[in-house]
């Protein structure tokens, strides 16, 4: 979210090369660990990836079917308080909240979720920003492939700073969205900031 990135091009080349990119075939855990499974040291080093994960061994949540469970959203700012979304309730009373967000500080995301069940390919986490109804920005954090675990795993984009000038003020809309490589959308939310010359 600099003030001076030019977001416009980069969405394109985006798009395009999101387009010509072909995931490889999905495999379950038990798939995986049946492949090359003559070859002990490559069997040793997929379970210790995998943390002896089975298939459907780990589950958060038997109620719900998702994959990945998405727990919360934490702007994480380097020069001040950080600001928490709660991911796990009600997602249309986070477009009422706005944080408030002192102008030119640098801040990271964080994103804290779950993985059940079977491996999950290609996470993403996309991020559109808007002011006054006009995108202004466009981002897209390729997070990895995860395997199921009873822990809360967390991805951290890296580090950007917030416009800051009288321009820069105002309140900015944003829609999130925590997809894979499959299409699977496994949350999609709303939320907004406003950026002031202070945190008050």
């Amino acid at each position: 979210m600099s003030g001076d990135k030019e977001s416009v091009p980069e969405v394109e080349a985006e798009e395009e090369s999101d387009k010509n990119y072909k995931p490889p075939p999905q495999k379950t855990i038990d798939e995986m660990l049946a492949q090359d499974e003559n070859d002990e040291s490559l069997k040793k080093y997929k379970e210790a990836l995998l943390g002896g994960a089975k298939t459907g061994s780990v589950i958060i949540d038997p109620s719900d079917p998702r994959k990945v469970i998405v727990r919360k959203l934490v702007m994480e700012c380097t020069d001040g308080p950080h600001k928490e979304l709660d991911l796990c309730g009600d997602l249309s009373k986070l477009k009422k909240q706005t944080f408030v967000i002192k102008e030119g500080i640098q801040y990271r995301i964080r994103i804290d979720f779950h993985v059940q069940r079977e491996i999950v390919h290609g996470l993403k986490y996309i991020q559109k920003i808007s002011r006054k109804g006009i995108q202004v920005e466009k981002m897209t954090h390729m997070v990895g492939s995860y395997a199921p675990k009873s822990e809360v795993q967390s991805y951290t984009t890296p580090p950007e700073d917030a416009p800051s000038g009288l321009l820069a003020r105002g309140t900015y809309q944003v829609k999130s969205n925590f997809t894979d490589d499959d299409g699977n959308e496994h949350l999609k939310w709303e939320w907004a900031f406003e950026i002031k010359s202070d945190w008050k």
